[in-house]
């Protein structure tokens, strides 16, 4: 079911062990994930001090871009679930400085309880 699941686009947790062997670099030395979604190849990646967001680009993946997000710059937060007609949830983080919200698509299946309840878990 995983790989239906992630053709679907439904977001799944990650084996940190794997994802933390690719992060330590970028790590600070305080620093431990503590959880992780994974929806198609890009992560969503909760650390005790951010939220990384990491899009793979490209036909390979090869080419990635690591968005750090302090949990203190969210200002607040909304996640919009998928309705009747409407496939796509999405998740919305206001963050400080920034006068429009980053948006990010989540598709029908996605565990938003689950990420909106660790966003709100290191937010609050």
């Amino acid at each position: 079911m995983g790989f239906l699941n992630a053709l679907m686009g439904n977001a799944s947790e990650v084996d940190l062990d794997k994802l933390n062997e690719e992060l330590t670099p970028i790590m600070a030395d305080s620093e431990q994930l503590q959880l992780a979604y994974k929806l198609v190849r890009d992560i969503f990646a909760f650390t005790n001090k951010r939220l990384i967001l990491i899009d793979k680009q490209g036909m390979t993946g090869k080419k990635v871009s690591y968005h750090s997000i302090p949990y203190k710059a969210i200002v607040h937060f909304e996640v919009e679930t998928a309705g009747r007609f409407d496939m796509d949830a999405e998740l919305k983080l206001w963050i400080s400085g920034q006068a429009e919200p980053l948006v990010k698509e989540l598709k029908r299946g996605t565990d938003v309880v689950g990420i909106q309840k660790t966003i709100a878990k290191f937010t609050l």
